[in-house]
């Protein structure tokens, strides 16, 4: 099973220099290159091909005004070039929309490197076009034998270097089967809701509390974002002013993406099938008063985590309609209450007189309907 490992990393100043460097030369490549194919498209009908985009590259290089080119390792403007191939393929399969341009604010600022293009030796990673090697902190240990087949160099706005080895893991293995199998409920109150609840991880029967990140450290964003605000335009105090903001959000993000892998992870191993609605977040952010909640859930990262774990670990997750009406079916009976409001948490079944919590009760309905489509 291919693994990345993901590590902090501390560059020097030249090294940081030639990475920022690199940064910039992807960035040019792959818009050119996106312009380039899109004007073929439009003006000849034509689909161009990596092939193509790669000759390309060839010929920028030999341009005195894009010489610069040269000067760092050529791999990582290949492998670009890749990205927006694949990007391409995904879009005429109709899984993504079309390519966009990259910013150079509002980017990932990242460069891949192939085997050929860095040095592996004695743990240490020697990067092309650098004579040192990489000051990395090794957080936790690579698999024992593990040699890096990629390696992905990136910088967030906060400032922080990291690099991301991708490796053959031995110990990610299927585990043992179980019996157990649960039915979750994404919400705001409670982030979700199972069908049976997780022993050490919910603050009541089912119901995993929501830990609200950003609402936590909501006032503090506020009050950076205003004293960003009156800075001027390029000063050095502007940009001191920019990075206390993106270490907030850096601290609210980490935060909550280190309690939804400890979450999606205990999810996986204690169940072999997990149930969850196939949510439109995206169109359940146009609610202008939920979409800071539902943003802060995270829901769409969840379900990522939660599906490839699941792969990993050969379990199952199975997702169900989202216009099945989970909350309104009563569990017991199966009636479904066309009555029920929003703001009633919890109802009484008017055919079987059940009393029910309105999300065990969705919950519990997800699950039924998870394993009636399987």
């Amino acid at each position: 099973m291919k693994r990345a490992y993901k590590y902090r990393f501390y560059p020097s100043a030249e090294q940081a220099e030639q990475l920022n460097r690199t940064f910039g030369c992807v960035r040019l490549v792959y818009n050119r290159a996106l312009e380039a194919r899109t004007r073929a498209w439009a003006v000849d009908r034509q689909r161009t091909t990596y092939a193509q985009s790669s000759a390309w590259l060839t010929e920028w290089k030999r341009i005195l005004e894009l010489a610069f080119l040269n000067e760092v390792s050529s791999v990582p403007l290949q492998q670009t070039l890749r990205h927006l191939q694949a990007g391409f393929v995904a879009f005429w399969d109709k899984r993504a929309r079309y390519p966009r341009f990259k910013s150079k604010r509002k980017s990932r600022a990242s460069a891949e490197y192939t085997r050929s293009a860095f040095r592996w030796r004695d743990g240490q990673l020697t990067l092309a076009k650098m004579n040192a090697p990489l000051d990395i902190v090794w957080s936790r240990p690579l698999p024992e034998g593990a040699e890096p087949s990629t390696v992905t160099v990136s910088r967030d706005a906060a400032g922080r270097w990291f690099v991301s080895l991708l490796v053959e893991d031995p110990t990610v293995k299927t585990l043992p089967s179980v019996a157990a199998e649960v039915g979750v409920d994404a919400g705001i109150t409670s982030l979700l809701t199972l069908s049976h609840p997780l022993a050490g991880v919910s603050d009541e029967e089912g119901k995993v509390a929501n830990p609200r990140y950003g609402q936590t450290d909501r006032r503090k964003l506020a009050k950076a974002q205003r004293n960003l605000a009156r800075k001027q335009d390029g000063s050095a105090n502007r940009a001191k002013a920019r990075l206390t903001v993106a270490r907030i959000h850096a601290r609210i993000a980490d935060r909550r993406r280190d309690h939804l892998h400890k979450l999606t992870t205990r999810l996986v191993r204690e169940n072999q099938t997990v149930v969850i609605e196939d949510l439109s977040v995206r169109n359940m952010l146009r609610n202008r008063r939920l979409a800071r909640v539902i943003s802060d859930a995270s829901w769409s990262q969840f379900r990522d985590m939660l599906e490839y774990k699941a792969q990993w670990y050969g379990r199952k997750v199975i997702p169900i309609d989202r216009w099945y009406p989970s909350s309104k079916t009563c569990s017991t009976c199966r009636r479904i209450n066309t009555t029920l409001t929003l703001n009633e948490r919890t109802w009484t079944c008017p055919g079987c007189a059940t009393e029910h919590d309105r999300d065990i009760n969705a919950a519990k309905n997800i699950l039924a309907a998870g394993l009636a489509e399987r």
